[in-house]
């Protein structure tokens, strides 16, 4: 990423210089960098209080009731992982987390659930961990959060009309992508479960 970004500057850098304008190329790098930061502050908020209220849904047991509710989904997902409830547990919150559109507050959950699903194996992706990054990068949401606290920073009146879109656009992506992790699995069955 950082590459792409450098490239990017490079890129705008030298189309300033070729085409003479490099005081407006200088002058909107500073007026974006000046809008970025009220953008930030104001997604911190928002942020904050998902993630606040995610750890107040683990340490009240929210999120093993939320484990139990989704255990029959995570266990055919997962199956050599029905009776790992610590891995489930985590699977579960970070799909909680995800399905809020708390892209962050999804992370370290998910970071830890894929180092126990990988620690069994010998460096190859199983089905498992295949599964797992593929829920996480489908980006499932009921609620999107994040992108509604940044249209509400941008002015929008009605920040949440995005929910139905958003929504058509979650199922279809998670559809597509558990088919193709379930059509990988049976092209490629020597690479499912390997230990």
């Amino acid at each position: 990423m950082n590459w792409i970004l450098t490239a990017l500057a490079l890129l705008a850098i030298v189309s300033g210089l070729c085409s003479g304008r490099m005081e407006e190329v200088g002058a909107a790098a500073l007026q974006k960098c000046g809008e970025a930061v009220p953008l930030v502050l104001s997604l911190t908020g928002a942020l904050c209080l998902w993630s606040g209220l995610m750890e107040i849904a683990s340490r009240s047991g929210l999120t093993q009731k939320l484990a139990a509710l989704f255990c029959p989904v995570i266990g055919r997902l997962f199956p050599a992982r029905r009776k790992d409830s610590e891995t489930l547990g985590l699977i579960s919150m970070n799909l909680t987390a995800n399905l809020l559109g708390l892209g962050n507050a999804a992370t370290p959950p998910g970071l830890a659930a894929m180092k126990r699903l990988a620690a069994e194996t010998d460096g190859t992706a199983t089905r498992e961990t295949v599964t797992l990054a593929v829920l996480n990068t489908c980006s499932v949401q009921l609620i999107p959060a994040t992108t509604a606290a940044i249209r509400l920073s941008m002015g929008s009146a009605a920040p949440m009309e995005i929910l139905p879109p958003v929504l058509a656009a979650s199922a279809l992506s998670l559809a597509v992508s558990l088919l193709a992790v379930a059509l990988c699995a049976r092209i490629f069955p020597d690479r499912e479960g390997r230990r």
